[in-house]
């Protein structure tokens, strides 16, 4: 009985309801897509390097040691010799290492030298393999291979010369040896869509005429004699590192930790990736509480349509107090009211989600590299849902004991 009176009472406030029930609607669609883009960033940003066992690096602090070998960012306190290095790639739980050379830049991209195993080995988001959205892979000394993002904000295409710079923020170019665009890597999302990369002979042969970080005054090699020379690197900034068995991981790292040549540092990217996870986010906090305001914002104008109806609705609750009906009951009616309002928006919320999921996910993958997974609500989620059901019944509840308190002969009263 109490459903239908409350089912016929908001049909016979459409508008009203309905536009209630759209902002209800939208917030929960927004609380529920900033959770959604929550844990997709999170999964991106665990996925941003994976298939790799170890990150070797001088010692320095794990999270360090991330930053700048994987995502570009600061600078090695050290370098690892060759020397090292090469201890490294023989000992026999290494099934494939990839060596890092960074330093220079191109107008604030980062160069980093490399191997062309490193577009067979780096994976992303559990397992991808890096493509090829134009071009091929390095060949000639001076190829290199940009980022989807370098390509898109420099506007560079195949065959395009680039110059490289020498260190991070400095004035002095190395134009005496050009390279060439030779591929593009497709968009990512990782920090190789920010990445210059050409081949560790190449690092060498342009700092040939270089001593101590600077030019030597009036020494130039042609190119030509360049390309003769023993261009192997004296160190490297870091190297990737695959085992043969996940049971020797901690076998190797603890002896790369223990090396008597030099202090070297390697660390699980999943471990660090954690460690700087918990430094960076913080901002899925501060998202959350912003969404979560907005469902209180949405409820609170719900308890406020409610409170501006009773003025209008003080002649049909008289009604229904001359017919019998008991004060609880009124109040019974209108915490149903607004529990239904919720439930509809709540379940319109959920389809407006799923169809904003479907539309942004190919663009939001495409421009941010962020998989927002399509997966029907969790625990979680519907602990969510049946919470905003709850809270706006008790925000209902205001407005249902001032109507619980008014008295008949008040209903009734005819204002003039």
């Amino acid at each position: 009985m109490i459903l239908r009176l409350a089912i016929g009472s908001l049909l016979a406030r459409a508008l009203t309801v309905g536009m209630t029930v759209l902002a209800i609607a939208l917030s929960v669609a927004l609380f529920l897509g900033v959770e959604k883009v929550r844990t997709g960033a999170r999964a991106s940003f665990a996925d941003t390097i994976s298939g790799t066992d170890l990150i070797v690096g001088a010692r320095s602090g794990s999270v360090q040691l991330l930053l700048y070998s994987v995502f570009r960012i600061g600078n090695a306190t050290n370098n690892v010799t060759w020397e090292s290095y090469q201890d490294i790639a023989t000992r026999p739980e290494v099934d494939w290492i990839v060596p890092i050379s960074l330093g220079d830049s191109h107008r604030q991209f980062r160069v980093m030298g490399t191997t062309p195993e490193f577009f067979d080995r780096y994976k992303y988001r559990g397992g991808r393999a890096l493509t090829f959205a134009a071009g091929h892979s390095l060949g000639d000394l001076y190829d290199t291979v940009i980022g989807a993002d370098v390509a898109d904000t420099l506007g560079y295409a195949v065959g395009d010369p680039i110059v490289v710079s020498h260190g991070l923020a400095s004035f002095t170019a190395h134009s005496d040896q050009p390279f060439r665009v030779a591929g593009i890597v497709a968009k990512t999302g990782t920090p190789v869509d920010r990445t210059v990369i050409v081949s560790l002979e190449a690092i060498e042969a342009i700092h040939v005429d270089w001593q101590s970080g600077a030019q030597i005054p009036g020494k130039t090699t042609p190119v030509d004699v360049i390309r003769t020379m023993d261009l192997t690197p004296t160190a490297i900034s870091a190297a990737l590192v695959g085992v043969k068995s996940r049971l020797q991981v901690f076998k190797l790292q603890r002896w790369i930790n223990e090396y008597p040549e030099e202090p070297l540092l390697a660390v699980l990217p999943g471990v660090a990736l954690q460690e700087l996870w918990q430094i960076v986010g913080i901002a899925e906090k501060a998202l959350i509480g912003v969404s979560a305001m907005v469902v209180v914002t949405a409820l609170l104008g719900m308890m406020a349509m409610i409170l501006s109806s009773l003025g209008e609705r003080r002649r049909e609750m008289a009604v229904w107090r001359a017919m019998g009906a008991r004060p609880a009951t009124i109040l019974s009616l209108l915490v149903l009211e607004a529990a239904l309002m919720a439930a509809a928006g709540a379940v319109l919320g959920v389809a407006l989600l799923y169809a904003g999921l479907a539309l942004a996910r190919p663009w939001v993958d495409a421009t941010f590299g962020i998989w927002l997974p399509i997966e029907p609500p969790d625990v979680r989620e519907l602990w969510v849902l049946a919470g905003v059901i709850a809270a706006a019944a008790l925000a209902s509840l205001v407005p249902a004991i001032r109507a619980y308190r008014m008295s008949l002969a008040d209903g009734m009263m005819v204002r003039i």
